[in-house]
């Protein structure tokens, strides 16, 4: 994991830079890609309104926060406190981070005569690509810690994750209101932001471990929180 967050965090980092220095053929590739399917859109209106259901509703950034707002509740009815932190405060420092980062950007939107969907605030990363990658990310580690080894429905679970972090990235292109490359900027920045704070949550796990005296086991309210870095 560790590897993983490195290498998408230096990607992340190289396509914000040829983004921000609009880089000729990162621009005519974006361009062509947004155009063929713009003209699909206006062509399939069938298809064109399901891919807004899916962007609107199944797989909307706040139907993501709200799965990781239940998943901090349930964590800490399970008295895994420290957890629940975790997953909470790396949702809304993702969401920050996002925002600042469109600010800072300030990348304009596909502009259409004949838009099929339309978008708020600048482009570039897509928030609802980041969004999926981060909650889905938690959500697979929370559950593969406590559930994985006694679920035979996991890689199901991890399959609809992979759709869902997938999908949404395709929904927002083929309805033009990103561009590819905000797109794959969302993925490489949410998988590196999950996979940091797993790193994080370990790394302190095992330093409260090493900290603690011999004999305690850490029982109370954070001992759920332990157990999981344990078992991770």
């Amino acid at each position: 994991m560790r590897s993983s967050a490195v290498v998408s965090g230096v990607l992340a980092l190289v396509l914000l830079v040829l983004v921000a220095v609009g880089w000729p053929p990162l621009l005519s590739l974006d361009r062509s890609v947004v155009e063929a399917l713009h003209r699909s859109a206006l062509a399939h209106p069938g298809f064109t309104q399901v891919n807004r259901v899916l962007t609107d509703w199944v797989w909307d950034p706040w139907t993501m926060r709200a799965l990781a707002a239940a998943a901090t509740v349930l964590l800490w009815w399970r008295r895994e406190r420290r957890a629940a932190l975790w997953v909470a405060g790396t949702s809304l420092l993702a969401a920050g981070f996002q925002q600042t980062l469109k600010a800072l950007v300030g990348r304009e939107r596909p502009q259409w005569a004949e838009p099929v969907d339309s978008a708020r605030y600048a482009a570039f990363p897509s928030g609802h690509a980041m969004t999926a990658a981060v909650t889905c990310g938690l959500l697979l580690w929370v559950l593969a810690l406590h559930w994985r080894d006694e679920w035979r429905g996991w890689g199901a679970l991890a399959g609809a994750a992979l759709v869902s972090v997938l999908g949404v990235g395709w929904t927002r292109v083929y309805l033009g209101v990103h561009w590819p490359s905000d797109v794959v900027e969302g993925w490489l920045l949410g998988w590196c932001w999950a996979a940091a704070a797993v790193l994080t949550y370990r790394w302190s796990e095992r330093r409260g471990a090493a900290r603690r005296p011999p004999g305690e086991d850490g029982g109370g309210a954070g001992s759920g929180g332990s157990r999981m870095g344990e078992r991770g």
